[in-house]
């Protein structure tokens, strides 16, 4: 048997990162055995579906390398079949019309709650035959007696008493098709071997098996993974922070770390915390996935994206932090070398944004020293000091970091100083206060004009203080 898995998200809003973590999850069971991975889009709901939430589902994943083997498949392009298969339970007995009013079932509904009873629908109309001219919805004909199993791969046994379950809507009046009966036809026709999705779709797995079992075709194995949480234990949304994966491209992170965080967000391998792809593919396995909910850290994810951002590419990260740069109107290609500044600041930064910022005194002017810096840092002694290492530092005919650090070793010799006393002034004068490397590699990429030009700034500034 191929296995099969699918994701299948609604167009009405982004891809938000418990939408990436179910795909993520599904994607991995794939690949690790060997199966396909399908994209389907769940586009029934015509009010609220959108070509631009579409456009941000398969954007998203793009971004986070989740290749699909079929599709994307869109309902609304099959409801032809959703019909047939509709008119099939009908002919069999296994489905009804219902014209019950929306005032007749709201009534029923608040009598029930009243009542402290389950809301569900009564079967009013389950024997009654309805004029197919009058408006009405289908329902399908649920079983009055026994129980459901589920084996959930990750929940283990779970069972539901059909008594429990109505004769839910699978034809609405305007005659579209509900989720429940396109996504029972739709895994069927597609040949999905394991459904992998959230929990909040448990108690609709019942009421799907029920429809399988009616049309005499294979249930698949179910999967319900945990919700992820906020800090304070709510269900993640917007309030707690970016949810949608392409806010995080935004905010600076790499694909490789968001994905290595959402594997990590419910299923563990030991004490590890950094996967390669390969390394997910390999270990993932639903078995280890935990029953309990996840709690979204955001301050985890930056630290892993720090680790991601030590060891990529000098030359990817400069392609994605081009584009940072230039939010803040920055030319990197007028100034040093934009991978020896990566390889250099890197270690200081959690994202894309904080290593352009940090970043941003090699290639501009900064409009003012940091208080704290020159406070620190412009002390009685800095100005002679700055004077005289200008002065060695203008006189060299060759800029390399051993000559720069020459240069600082013999003003500290000269002047008979401890060696912060040149450093720290140097610093913040060619820096305004950022956050920087070795000193000698700082002057050395932020160039002989542009230091000198800073070294007399700094002097200036100490003099009117």
């Amino acid at each position: 048997m191929t296995i099969k898995t699918r994701f299948a998200p609604s167009p009405t809003g982004y891809l938000h990162v418990g939408g990436a973590r179910t795909a993520l999850f599904s994607w991995l069971y794939a690949r690790k055995h060997g199966g396909k991975f399908v994209l389907r889009i769940e586009d029934t709901d015509l009010e609220r579906s959108t070509q631009d939430s579409v456009n941000a589902i398969l954007e998203g994943m793009t971004w986070l390398g989740l290749e699909y083997d079929e599709g994307p498949f869109y309902q609304t392009h099959r409801f032809e079949r959703y019909n047939e298969v509709i008119g099939l339970l009908l002919d069999k007995g296994l489905a009804y019309r219902c014209s019950c009013s929306k005032e007749r079932l709201t009534g029923l509904r608040e009598q029930q709650m009243a009542n402290k009873e389950k809301p569900r629908y009564d079967g009013h109309c389950r024997d009654r035959d309805i004029n197919p001219d009058e408006p009405h919805v289908i329902r399908f004909r649920n079983p009055l007696d026994g129980d459901v199993e589920i084996g959930d791969l990750i929940r283990g046994r779970v069972v539901v008493a059909n008594s429990e379950l109505d004769d839910l809507v699978i034809r609405r009046t305007d005659g579209s098709p509900t989720y429940n009966l396109t996504v029972v036809v739709d895994d069927h026709d597609m040949g999905i071997t394991h459904v992998i999705r959230g929990d909040d779709h448990l108690n609709n797995t019942p009421r799907q098996i029920n429809m399988l079992n009616a049309l005499d075709w294979d249930v698949p194995h179910y999967a319900h993974v945990p919700m992820i949480l906020g800090d304070d234990g709510a269900r993640l949304s917007k309030r707690h922070g970016a949810v949608s994966v392409m806010q995080y491209l935004k905010d600076g992170f790499l694909p490789e770390a968001l994905l290595n965080y959402l594997v990590r967000l419910g299923w563990s391998h030991g004490d590890q915390e950094l996967f390669s792809l390969d390394e997910m593919i390999r270990l993932f396995d639903l078995d280890a996935v935990n029953r309990a909910p996840s709690t979204f850290n955001t301050e985890k994810l930056r630290w892993l994206n720090q680790q991601y951002l030590k060891s990529a590419d000098p030359d990817r990260v400069a392609h994605l932090l081009s584009s940072h740069l230039g939010d803040l109107g920055i030319d990197p290609t007028e100034g040093p070398e934009l991978t020896a500044v990566i390889e250099a600041q890197r270690e200081r930064a959690t994202t894309l944004i904080e290593l352009a910022e940090i970043s941003a005194f090699y290639y501009r002017e900064f409009d003012r020293f940091d208080e704290k810096a020159a406070k620190k840092a412009f002390k009685a002694g800095a100005a002679e000091a700055l004077q005289v290492v200008s002065e060695k530092l203008a006189a060299l005919a060759i800029w390399d970091r051993e000559t720069i650090h020459a240069v600082i070793e013999t003003t500290v010799k000269e002047l008979g100083v401890g060696f912060g006393k040149v450093a720290m002034p140097l610093r913040t004068a060619v820096t305004g206060g950022a956050p920087s490397p070795d000193l000698d590699l700082t002057v050395f990429l932020v160039g002989k004009e542009a230091t000198l030009r800073r070294i007399g700034r700094a002097i200036a500034h100490i003099g009117g203080n």
